[in-house]
């Protein structure tokens, strides 16, 4: 597995049989000297550096019906709620005397917001505060709805693919979300020239080795500028309550993986892999990791926006998450930087 991992580290891929051989065959030390090769990837690119982004999330309203989530259309427990652009522009302001230099602008894909909403709300936080970067993450559109966000002035877009196996793809979602659309909204994204973030699910009901593998070389050929990769959590309201949990182990290895493959890539430790362990975004950095999110959102709404269940951070205020995110980054020998954390040789 040594071998593999070097091979990684030189070429940054390898064929699909050694994929399947490298996640079929991890154990504690093949995982300790896939992590020491990811983290010097990570230092030649980033130093110490970890990049803040605060998420806003902003509508917890969702014409889909994805069997994994809280926020389907089908959960009548799930206590709706919408943010108003005042108020989103007053979590920015905040975020802002923060330090904050990219804000995320998260919902489920709510028609109520047009296109015109989302261009104006941009368009006000670049005019305010041109210094920072405005990520949006809301879903699938067409080709010119992007255009018309990206023209407003949002840098980035997150679209996790989820999975880019096809048959488990119809197992997670129903009928009328397809991956072949996924896809193409994510390559109108990068056309358009938003640094584009996809990434999947870990352990996801039915998933297989072999599904990873078609993760890891979808994104090979993607190319994104972010991934964002989470375990499998399930929600009390969806039809997989029942399904367990994704493992840490799985979620940090394929961490360690794609910081080989993408040297660059801004990968986040993520709030599910804190929620499945007190320490999870700090193994998250260990493993290759270096982008955390801060949550923004008024503390009132934020136990209302449940994907999956027992999130944590819903009862904090946006001081303390900002504030106990650096402590613990620097009890790791890292540090939160005050900027917008471009990938690296992206233009504006």
């Amino acid at each position: 597995m040594r071998e593999l991992i070097d091979l990684l580290f030189e070429e940054r891929t390898l064929p699909a049989e050694e994929f399947r051989r490298l996640l079929e065959n991890r154990d504690k030390d093949t995982a300790e000297y896939l992590f020491e090769k990811a983290r010097i990837r990570q230092r030649e690119n980033f130093g110490n550096s970890v990049y803040l982004r605060g998420l806003i999330e902003f509508t917890n309203y969702c014409r889909n019906d994805c069997y994994y989530c809280g926020l389907r259309r089908s959960n009548r427990n799930c206590e709706r709620y919408r943010l108003t652009e005042e108020q989103v522009l007053g979590c920015c302001r905040m975020g802002y005397g923060l330090d904050f230099r990219t804000f995320v602008l998260q919902g489920g894909e709510d028609m109520r917001y047009s296109d015109d909403d989302i261009c104006r709300l941009v368009s006000r936080i670049k005019e305010e505060m041109p210094d920072c970067a405005v990520t949006l993450s809301i879903g699938e559109k067409e080709k010119e709805s992007y255009r018309r966000y990206r023209e407003a002035g949002a840098d980035r877009y997150l679209l996790r693919h989820e999975t880019a196996d096809i048959s488990l793809y119809r197992k997670l979602h129903p009928e009328e979300l397809t991956f072949e659309n996924r896809r193409r909204c994510l390559y109108d994204l990068k056309d358009l020239g938003f640094q584009v973030g996809a990434g999947m699910m870990v352990e996801a009901p039915y998933q297989t080795t072999e599904s990873l593998v078609t993760d890891l070389l979808f994104l090979r050929e993607l190319q994104p500028e972010m991934i964002g990769i989470g375990p499998f959590i399930p929600h009390h309201d969806t039809p997989f309550k029942d399904f367990a949990a994704g493992s840490m182990d799985l979620t940090l290895y394929l961490i360690g993986i794609l910081r080989l493959m993408f040297p660059q890539g801004l990968i986040p430790a993520t709030t599910a892999l804190g929620t499945i362990d007190p320490r999870g975004r700090e193994l998250g950095i260990l493993s290759g990791a270096n982008v955390v999110m801060p949550n923004l959102s008024p503390s009132d709404v934020r136990a209302k926006y449940l994907l999956y269940d027992g999130k944590i951070c819903t009862g904090d205020e946006a001081a303390e998450c900002r504030s106990c995110m650096a402590s613990r980054i620097e009890s790791i020998g890292y540090e939160v930087v005050v900027s917008r954390g471009d990938a690296p040789g992206w233009e504006k």
